[in-house]
């Protein structure tokens, strides 16, 4: 199946205390988005892989070439801004929505997604929580969440394009901010979203302890 990758890293990491964006911090090897990058790069069904980040900050941490299947297109002022920016270079019919934070993505998560969107409109890659998740109101805790019904969302997020281009328009004329890519179809349309084993390894680097975990 082909598809286009479409990695929002526009952030400005102000968790990490890097000074500058997250995804360009080096693991030794190579940038947290190289590494992300990694997997759609050597994956055939990727046809195009859209960057949305500075591309100063791009090509000043970032040494390597890369083949036309690359397009950098600039973020917004917030994350849902820059995946309706990277939304306008997609080219391919699915489009796989992932956070440049996530290196950690294995190609195992990478088929079960796509396996998904065969017969999908729209699946996402989640995990079982393992925490007893309790509502809180008024600093008091108000009752708890039945943890069996609960999933945490991970990313890639994956949809076919129009479907995810027309949710993301009508989110753009009500002034609405989702929490994620999946809460746009969630309230704008009534396809269903499949749910698709993920990992627990599937990390988003957010504060200095994550770099830590691998």
């Amino acid at each position: 199946m082909e598809y286009s990758a479409l990695i929002v890293a526009a952030g400005s990491g102000s968790r990490m205390k890097l000074g500058y964006n997250k995804v360009y911090y080096d693991l030794g090897d190579s940038t947290v988005l190289e590494k992300t990058m990694a997997l759609f790069l050597m994956d055939s069904r990727c046809s195009q892989i859209v960057v949305v980040t500075d591309s100063e900050q791009f090509q000043e941490h970032i040494h390597k070439r890369f083949s036309g299947r690359v397009t950098l297109v600039s973020g917004g002022s917030t994350r849902q801004e820059s995946v309706s920016n990277g939304l306008g270079a997609v080219i391919s019919d699915i489009v796989l929505i992932h956070d440049g934070a996530r290196p950690y993505l294995d190609e195992d998560c990478l088929n079960r997604l796509l396996a998904a969107m065969e017969s999908e409109q729209a699946a996402c890659l989640m995990v079982p929580c393992k925490d007893t998740i309790k509502a809180v109101a008024g600093g008091y805790i108000t009752g708890t969440l039945e943890r069996d019904t609960l999933r945490q969302a991970q990313t890639p997020q994956a949809f076919r394009t129009e479907l995810i281009l027309a949710c993301m328009e009508q989110a753009v004329r009500d002034g609405y901010t989702g929490t994620d890519d999946c809460s746009l179809v969630e309230r704008y349309s009534k396809a269903k979203i499949r749910v698709v084993e993920g990992s627990y390894a599937n990390i988003k680097i957010t504060t200095p302890e994550d770099l830590h975990e691998h």
